[in-house]
């Protein structure tokens, strides 16, 4: 069991670092590879089954992850650009929630067919851009500073509200 653990961990440590790889050579955003590489080593080849492979590991990896993650996005955070930035951030964080959850959960209702609580829930998780896919796009696109700064704290300052407002569709 230890063996097949290790040997999934390194193949997807192997996954990931050639997948960045990849994305460095052909400068596009890696995230698209390595969704690309996860759905690949997932369900198509079904080479990793994550919930069978790691068992009860499997949430302790996650939440690891996700903190590795948030560690390291507030470690790029500059106060300073938030300053020069907020009118514009409050304005996405506020307008910019409010119309994608308004339009996202309409449209997981009229259009996907779901009751309107699930499609609030729908609508409250796509209000979540996250600054670990925004920022590795925004280094890509290579946008002047003042927009960049916005969408970057946006993606910031979003991500703790689309999850609250998500747990309050929830409930």
């Amino acid at each position: 069991m230890e063996q097949h653990i290790s040997l999934i961990l390194a193949l997807v440590v192997a996954l990931g670092i050639t997948a960045q790889w990849i994305a460095w050579r052909l400068h596009v955003p890696a995230i698209i590879l390595l969704s690309v590489f996860g759905l690949l080593a997932g369900p198509v080849f079904g080479w990793i089954h994550p919930s069978e492979d790691l068992g009860t590991l499997l949430h302790p990896l996650i939440k690891l992850a996700v903190a590795v993650i948030l560690f390291e996005g507030g470690l790029t955070l500059r106060l300073h650009e938030l300053k020069e930035a907020a009118s514009g951030v409050r304005r996405l964080v506020t307008l910019g929630v409010l119309f994608v959850f308004v339009l996202g959960s309409a449209a997981a209702h009229f259009i996907g067919g779901l009751s309107w609580p699930v499609a609030m829930v729908f609508g409250a998780i796509a209000t979540v851009t996250g600054p670990t896919v925004v920022i590795p796009l925004l280094r890509q696109a290579k946008l002047r500073r003042r927009p960049a700064s916005y969408l970057k704290w946006e993606g910031i300052v979003n991500d703790p509200t689309g999850a609250l407002l998500a747990v309050l569709a929830f409930q």
